[in-house]
């Protein structure tokens, strides 16, 4: 402070003591308005109704709550844990009352980050998904990097010219809505991406089959001319088609078609670019036929 009187900038202050320059014009602030007593330092105390902070053996419990249990399971509202969450979690167990911030801070602490939750299905059964990323899939990439076969992952998806996603300003209370046509029109994509992300597609209209998915791998024989091919795709029953296991069976030489375990989408690279597309590429696009 003595310095910034005698002439030196907040930036060159900040610089030599180690300090924002926002913190020095905060500090001097205070300051003027109430002389050096303002700048003693004070210990924080609690928000009324907050009471002390939790035991080791609580907090242990607490964590073990937020990390194996949602909310409503624990009979509170809701199914994500927010801050208010767990404050109610900790009121309800101990008895204790913290504000979000102290909560916050708790969190903070135990190692957690707030994160968009990431849907799964109550049907995985988690040991297949353990044994397919710890056990199958190295096995797999290894018999490919031998056999020097290229891995696609492949998967299916449908596009809508009035698709929408995201949010939309609207007035308070006042939902926005999105207009739409009886003119709409969609597509279909079938693809296979590479772990380098070579991208492979076809566009199709109605549904997937097994012989639309036998089109669109002997596509894929075709561009890849001679090499060979381990392809991973999900359970759908165009995918296991009799008449599919026929073809597979028949380009054993060229082709290998394996599964992913059920209900486990995340594991395949393949529905992030089907995301992607949806939320980012088709979202941002204003089609002419919607202005016309």
């Amino acid at each position: 402070m003595r310095a910034v009187r005698g002439g030196m900038s907040y930036v060159e202050a900040a610089e030599r003591f180690g300090v924002g320059t926002t913190a020095i014009g905060n500090w001097m602030r205070r300051e003027r308005q109430g002389g050096a007593g303002a700048l003693v330092s004070r210990k924080r105390g609690r928000r009324p109704g907050e009471q002390m902070a939790l035991s080791r053996r609580q907090q242990q419990v607490i964590v073990r709550l937020v990390r194996e249990k949602n909310p409503d399971q624990l009979r509170l509202p809701g199914f994500l844990w927010t801050r208010e969450a767990v404050a109610a979690l900790i009121e309800q167990r101990y008895g204790v009352r913290l504000a979000p911030t102290t909560v916050g801070s708790y969190l903070r602490l135990w190692g957690f980050t707030p994160q968009k939750p990431v849907r799964r299905a109550f049907e995985q059964d988690p040991e297949a998904v353990r044994a397919w990323i710890e056990e199958i899939y190295p096995a797999l990439a290894a018999k490919a990097k031998l056999e020097k076969a290229l891995i696609l992952w492949g998967d299916e998806m449908g596009l809508r010219s009035d698709h929408s996603v995201g949010r939309s300003w609207s007035p308070k209370g006042q939902t926005p809505v999105v207009a739409g046509t009886g003119q709409r029109f969609g597509a279909n994509v079938i693809s296979a991406l590479s772990n380098r992300g070579q991208l492979y597609f076809m566009v199709f209209t109605g549904r997937a089959n097994g012989d639309l998915f036998i089109s669109f791998l002997r596509r894929l024989l075709k561009q890849l001319k001679g090499r060979k091919l381990f392809l991973i795709v999900d359970g759908h029953p165009s995918h296991r088609a009799k008449k599919v296991q026929a073809f597979v069976a028949a380009q054993e030489r060229l082709l290998r078609l394996y599964f992913l375990p059920p209900y486990s989408p995340e594991l395949n690279p393949d529905e992030i670019l089907n995301q992607d597309v949806k939320s980012n590429a088709l979202a941002a696009v204003a089609h002419a036929t919607a202005r016309n």
